[in-house]
């Protein structure tokens, strides 16, 4: 029995070390200290399922610097990125400036134009990509628009300006 403990513990611990080892060389510097590998602190006196604690480093502690090149998911920020105005002034602006001819109007009335974007850390839009468009001709229409769009309010972590990516749907009206 002891020795099965010992070589599932030496095993979890093996495992455990090159997962966080592969971990820590992807992850930028600025996210976390090399000295924040997991610790495992086991209790040799009594073998029971509690005695093995794993000590892992608090993410809410890692600092985030402004020179960070990390795109971070929108659902991760304190402050999400927006255009100002907001959404519906985007809306608009985005309207205004979308041309389609008369002709293609009716084919096109209500379909939308799925599009993601990297809201940069000085609200620049950079790596516009269209998902999916209505046909037309309309995704590098809407490329061209979202180009051409003012800066936005870049998302922040922690009160640092961080690249957010952003997804949006747009109907065409």
């Amino acid at each position: 029995m002891e020795k099965i403990f010992l070589l599932v513990l030496i095993c979890f611990v093996q495992n455990g070390f090159s997962q966080s080892t592969k971990n820590n060389s992807k992850t930028k510097a600025s996210q976390t200290k090399e000295s924040e590998i997991p610790i495992v602190k086991v209790n040799t006196s009594n073998y029971t399922d509690t005695d093995l604690i794993v000590d892992e480093p608090n993410p809410s502690s890692l600092a985030i610097k402004n020179d960070d090149k990390t795109i971070y998911n929108t659902a991760g920020l304190d402050v999400k990125p927006d255009f100002p105005g907001g959404i519906e002034k985007f809306n608009k602006f985005f309207y205004n400036n979308f041309h389609y001819s008369d002709e293609e109007y009716t084919a096109l009335k209500g379909k939308k134009i799925y599009a993601t974007f990297i809201v940069e850390q000085d609200g620049a839009l950079t790596d516009i990509k269209i998902l999916r468009d209505a046909g037309y001709n309309t995704g590098a229409e809407a490329i061209r628009v979202l180009k051409k769009c003012p800066k936005w309010i870049p998302g922040e972590i922690k009160g640092k300006k961080v690249r957010a990516l952003y997804s949006i749907p747009l109907t065409i009206n």
